[in-house]
């Protein structure tokens, strides 16, 4: 039987500290019960005493979540852990997070101290929190600086005080993993109680090295991982939920194994990405928009023949319902044939090459090769614009005082459609108008602007996905108007539905 790794989720605390995206109490319970519903064993709600809205917020969550133990972080101040106690005054399963600065450049240069004091006040705050709940967890700031001997000494002492959790965080992203490694197996050897406390991990990604450092402790004795969806946080970011959970489900000679129900992964990346206004790197693992997108004919091929060839995950097994092959001009006859397939159109190896030559003339001229393309190709294309939806008008009113409605009007096979909607802004009223004239029901996945020129005459270039049916469309467009580039991209996506 596996051991159980302790998924700790700090997306609502460290993760929110990325400057620009912080949510309010409404988007904080609805990411919370995500993370219930995805099944981490732990939320770190905030941190109470830094702000009124911090501390309203653990008060919901702690409300809102029933499952999961509610955790409130705390510097090792009295005040502090009153303040976290009184917030978690409703959770059904409580901790208190205190801790503090343990390596040589926290002691000296922030805290202006000494190790015997940092002993003493590390003591004080494990026994001050252990009046208010009996689950603590005590962080060792920038342990992965810190001499081991000394940190085990700390560990010793607040194991002693009653901490049920001991975290080791590499605060500052700087260790290796091998070293990292050797840090838990040295605590694991070296502290005599270690046994009445579980060993977690906090690991920074400023050097990329977070998820390999987690692994690392993992591996050598840490029982409990603090992690944030998309890897988000202060810096480069923390630890990935979603990289941890699937190297775990991938190297079963690891032999721990944690309570996270995968196929939710995605669609929790997509939520906090979408909250957050923080889009998904587009190669980012796991959950980026090509993590099981492949466009080389070599892989292509392989795939085809068997996924496992070049994928070692099933994208179902993180939500996302199958792999996609991109045609561009590195695809081969095998992505090709596929597609042609797909669309019901059986080829003869000769006429599959014709049409495959004609392809890579085309594919070198565009980036990608969608189906009306392929539809040109195969001379089966019934006419220019035949199942084309075009934007013929927009109309937007917005501000300050106005509600935002948009008034769209479509050209759908030759035939003009107008509606009118209100939204919670110019875009999403427009997107709606046009939701509401198309046949297919749709949902918007992504949406990124990216500015392509500078200055008051920007241009932006809009990328949108969609969902229809449990497939992911794409769409783009550019325009200095953002919200017709908006539109535009919106449409292209619809035009790809088959």
């Amino acid at each position: 039987m596996s051991d159980k790794l302790y998924i700790f989720d700090t997306t609502l605390r460290d993760g929110e500290q990325v400057p620009g995206c912080q949510l309010n109490t409404v988007e904080k319970i609805e990411v919370a019960k995500a993370l219930e519903e995805l099944g981490v064993d732990i939320i770190e709600a905030g941190f109470p005493i830094s702000s009124p809205g911090d501390f309203n917020s653990v008060v919901e969550i702690s409300k809102a979540v029933k499952r999961p133990t509610i955790c409130a972080l705390t510097r090792a101040v009295e005040k502090d852990i009153e303040v976290a106690a009184e917030a978690l005054k409703y959770a059904k399963n409580k901790r208190i997070h205190t801790g503090i600065g343990t390596s040589f450049y926290h002691i000296k240069y922030k805290l202006n101290s000494n190790q015997d004091e940092i002993v003493e006040r590390a003591v004080a705050a494990v026994k001050y929190a252990k009046k208010f709940v009996e689950d603590v967890e005590f962080y060792a700031e920038d342990a992965g600086r810190t001499e081991n001997e000394y940190l085990a000494r700390v560990v010793e002492a607040v194991i002693a005080a009653g901490a049920t959790v001991v975290n080791i965080p590499d605060t500052t992203g700087y260790c290796l993993p091998q070293d990292f490694g050797a840090k838990i197996k040295y605590l694991v050897d070296n502290v005599k109680n270690i046994d009445k406390a579980i060993i977690s991990t906090h690991c920074h990604n400023d050097l990329g090295m977070a998820t390999a450092n987690t692994i690392s402790g993992i591996i050598n004795g840490a029982r409990q991982a603090e992690v944030t969806i998309n890897g988000i946080g202060e810096r480069a970011g923390n630890t990935s939920l979603e990289e941890v959970v699937m190297t775990l489900k991938s190297h079963r000679d690891i032999d721990v194994d944690s309570a996270i129900n995968t196929k939710n992964i995605f669609k929790t990346s997509r939520l906090v990405s979408s909250l957050m206004s923080m889009p998904v790197q587009p190669n980012k693992a796991i959950v980026g928009r090509n993590a099981f997108a492949h466009s080389s004919g070599i892989h292509q091929d392989g795939v085809l023949k068997n996924r496992e060839n070049y994928e070692i995950i099933d994208p179902v097994d993180v939500g996302v319902n199958e792999s996609s092959i991109s045609l561009t001009a590195r695809s081969g006859r095998a992505a090709l044939k596929h597609r042609l397939n797909l669309l019901g159109y059986e080829m003869e190896p000769a006429e599959l090459d014709v049409i495959y030559q004609k392809f890579l003339e085309l594919a070198d001229k565009k980036k990608d090769v969608n189906d009306e393309d392929l539809q040109v190709l195969v001379g089966k294309k019934k006419s220019e614009d035949a199942g084309k939806i075009k934007l013929v008008h927009l109309q937007v009113l917005s501000g300050k005082s106005v509600i935002p409605m948009a008034t769209v009007s479509l050209d759908i096979d030759g035939e003009v459609f107008t509606a009118t909607r209100d939204g919670n802004g110019p875009v999403d009223a427009a997107l709606s108008a046009v939701k509401s004239l198309v046949r297919h029901k749709v949902r918007l996945e992504e949406f990124l602007v990216q500015a392509i020129t500078r200055g008051i005459d920007d241009l932006g270039k809009v990328h949108i996905q969609i969902e229809n049916r449990g497939k992911l469309y794409y769409g783009f467009s550019g325009n200095t108007d953002i919200i017709t580039a908006s539109v535009e991209a919106f449409i292209d996506a619809i035009n790809k539905i088959v």
